[in-house]
């Protein structure tokens, strides 16, 4: 069976989009060929599961996305199937029949006498079985595969006056082939070929390609590199080879970069370059950024791991004989070295206390003032935060907090504003301020993901808390809300660092305590004229957010069972139990139980009582408060709440220890009272003081025995 294979060749794509559109062409092109029964996944997965796929493979480079999939049959499978019609009263009339059969026929391509009867559950009706002949591959490939051309790029662009495609850059070729034949597809004004284009410069002109298995080895000949796997190993040697020039030196491990000079290249080779040895006295956090980030250059270390005067760049051409590249680079990274010193000794000249005043002109967010009143805000929510069982300097916490942001009116991080917060760590501790102050400051919007390290200090994971906490209940407030995709302001990812903060850390910090103070930190200001909506309202949505991110959270990061966490979260802010660690705590427990079959009949005896507490209260049944003095009028019912307290008197004092594992064990001798209650007391009685007291037996015991985890949100069979 022959294979097919996709380019799109186009303008140069920025490198932080190439992967992801290369995943989303792929998926596209695995659910068309499925769809259209030229390919089926395997083992029952879904088609989104790259697992399931046939042999396929995907490429791209900064000019172009293609894929390759081998073994396509030629044609789809025939399809026979039954074909239902009009009713047969409507099809017969006095035995013959009516136009609505004979159009039927037509319709179905059959003699109106080789139409059947079939009884569905709707009555009797016309069927016919016909036999759909399939397609050809490259007939169903040229109608359908420039509907999947167009994929979602976060930006994109228009290149011909008065035409609908987009793309997020113009699209210069395409090249479609299906065994040795061009598939006849067309896509922006481009008719599909059997024709490539090799690097720009060291492989210019058109390369025609015979066969699918023949792209790789084709392009490779005209000085790219299609593979980007293989561009990262060939980077890879490079920079190891231009590394071992320098006895004992080694070039500074960086996925980032290296994954962005991977999508920035199509032949790539590196380069060895130098700066002199004087400008290793300016913190080696503005170096490397410098390099990085502004030049896309690798920083070399020496053994001692120190940042040695040697840098690293990779070049997207075939070397650099006559060292003319390097010289360039070298003269630009001195340029961008002297401005970092020029700023640095600049912004000396002014502490970063004088500067909290300054704070004043620098707009935080139009709506929500400036970041002086941020920095006010922070201080305020900081002290609170502090007060609630964490042990901080809390004059350092309020010395960070105010001079927190104060780096942003220095002329370094204008420049290089990669750097706010680092700056004001290094400057703070250059001006001579408490370490705690210094530290906490660098680490303020720490952790950046959820790979990323926590603040170092407890006055940093304070100060990260409150800052990030402000900028959620203000973007609430104003309801710019993440939706979808889009996210602006990074909220989900600043609340999931409050999250992973308050793990790390292990802090006793209640989020519902902190969504009500963030809010209330607006309290009487400009900024709470503009609020959208009520104060309550916002604390709801906001509370909302946050079980979503708790919910990955405990999910993504730390692998619990869907089941579990839900479980867990169920009424947890009602409860005011939303201490991040004791959720986690509570995770491990539940995680623990749901593989213990002893546990089943428990999960379901819960889930049958919430049932029937939440039917009663829905149909308006009275559901009563029950006092140790409680008087039932069966024998049973008494039985029963006393041997129900007898539990409470064991249970409840592991739930307050947080003994969740031994509360369990206590919890699981309910279930046989439980059962002799149902087999024993019918609780949907006539009686409505009776039912009453029955149902408010079985409220007390979901309110006292429910409160680790909602037991009826488990499902033992799920994994």
């Amino acid at each position: 069976m022959p294979d097919f294979l996709l380019e799109i060749g186009t303008e140069e794509i920025p490198a932080r989009m190439i992967d992801d559109a290369r995943s989303e062409l792929v998926k596209r092109m695995a659910a068309l060929l499925v769809r259209e029964s030229l390919m089926k996944p395997s083992g029952g997965k879904p088609v989104e599961d790259e697992s399931s796929w046939a042999a396929y493979a995907s490429y791209s480079t900064p000019r172009r996305l293609a894929f390759r999939v081998s073994d396509i049959p030629t044609h789809q499978p025939d399809v026979t199937e039954q074909v239902t019609g009009p009713s047969i009263k409507v099809a017969y009339k006095d035995g013959k029949p009516t136009p609505a059969a004979e159009a039927f026929a037509k319709k179905v391509g059959v003699d109106v006498t080789a139409l059947e009867k079939v009884t569905n559950p709707k009555g009797e009706y016309l069927a016919a079985t016909v036999t759909r002949k399939g397609r050809h591959a490259a007939e169903i490939l040229a109608e359908a595969v420039p509907k999947e051309i167009a994929i979602y790029w976060p930006k994109n662009m228009y290149w011909r006056a008065g035409k609908p495609e987009r793309f997020v850059r113009p699209v210069r070729w395409l090249l479609a082939i299906f065994g040795d034949q061009i598939v006849p597809m067309e896509f922006a004004g481009l008719s599909a070929g059997d024709e490539t284009f090799g690097h720009r410069i060291l492989g210019a002109g058109a390369k025609r390609i015979s066969q699918a298995n023949a792209y790789e080895a084709a392009l490779t000949g005209a000085h790219v590199v299609v593979d980007s796997s293989q561009r990262e190993y060939k980077i890879r040697k490079a920079l190891d080879a231009a590394t071992r020039t320098v006895p004992g030196a080694r070039w500074r491990e960086d996925a980032e970069l290296l994954k962005t000079v991977v999508n920035l290249t199509e032949w790539p080779s590196a380069i060895l370059g130098s700066f002199d040895k004087e400008y290793l006295s300016l913190p080696e956090e503005v170096l490397v950024t410098v390099m990085r980030d502004h030049q896309k250059y690798f920083a070399v270390e020496d053994a001692s791991g120190k940042l040695a005067p040697h840098f690293l760049a990779v070049l997207n051409t075939d070397g650099d004989p006559d060292g003319l590249i390097r010289h360039g680079n070298e003269r630009v990274l001195r340029a961008r070295f002297n401005d970092a010193r020029f700023f640095w000794d600049t912004d000396q000249k002014t502490p970063l206390r004088q500067r909290i005043q300054m704070l004043k002109a620098v707009t935080f967010q139009k709506d929500l003032g400036n970041y002086f009143d941020k920095a006010e805000r922070v201080v305020n929510l900081g002290e609170k935060l502090a007060r609630s069982g964490v042990k901080v300097n809390s004059a350092e916490l309020q010395d960070a907090a105010w001079l927190a942001k104060t780096d942003l009116t220095t002329e370094l991080v204008k420049e290089f504003t990669e750097l706010q917060g680092i700056i004001g760590g290094l400057y703070a501790k250059a001006q001579g301020l408490p370490e705690h102050v210094a530290t906490a400051i660098y680490d303020q919007y720490k952790p950046e993901s959820t790979e990323d390290s926590a603040p170092r200090t407890l006055e940093g994971a304070i100060l990260s808390i409150a800052d990030k906490a402000d900028s959620i209940a203000g973007m609430f407030a104003l309801d710019l809300i993440p939706s979808g995709s889009k996210d602006p302001f990074a909220l989900r990812r600043q609340a999931n660092g409050i999250v992973k903060v308050l793990a790390d850390h292990g802090l006793p910090l209640r989020l519902g305590n902190l969504i009500r103070d963030s809010l209330q930190a607006y309290e009487g200001t400009e900024a709470a004229k503009k609020f959208k909506k009520d104060v309550g309202a916002i604390a709801v949505e906001i509370c909302q957010f946050f079980k979503e991110r708790l919910q990955f959270y405990l999910r993504d990061v730390r692998n619990f069972r869907y089941d579990a966490v839900n479980a867990v979260l169920a009424g947890a802010y009602d409860r005011g139990d939303d201490e991040v660690p004791d959720l986690i705590e509570r995770s491990k427990a539940v995680a623990a139980i749901c593989s213990s079959a002893e546990f089943e009949p428990l999960f379901i005896a819960f889930k049958r009582i919430k049932n029937i507490v939440r039917q009663a209260k829905e149909k308006g049944f009275v559901v009563s408060e029950l006092q140790a003095e409680e008087k039932f009028k069966s024998d049973a019912e008494i039985a029963i709440w006393k041997e129900f307290q007898r539990l409470a008197a064991s249970y409840l004092p592991l739930r307050k220890k947080r003994k969740y594992v031994e509360a369990f064990r206590e919890l699981a001798k309910v279930r046989e009272p439980v059962d002799r209650f149902f087999d024993s007391v019918m609780v949907m009685v006539d009686d409505p003081d009776v039912r009453a007291k029955r149902l408010g037996l079985l409220n007390y015991l979901l309110e006292t025995f429910n409160t680790i985890a909602d037991l009826s949100e488990l499902a033992p069979e799920a994994k």
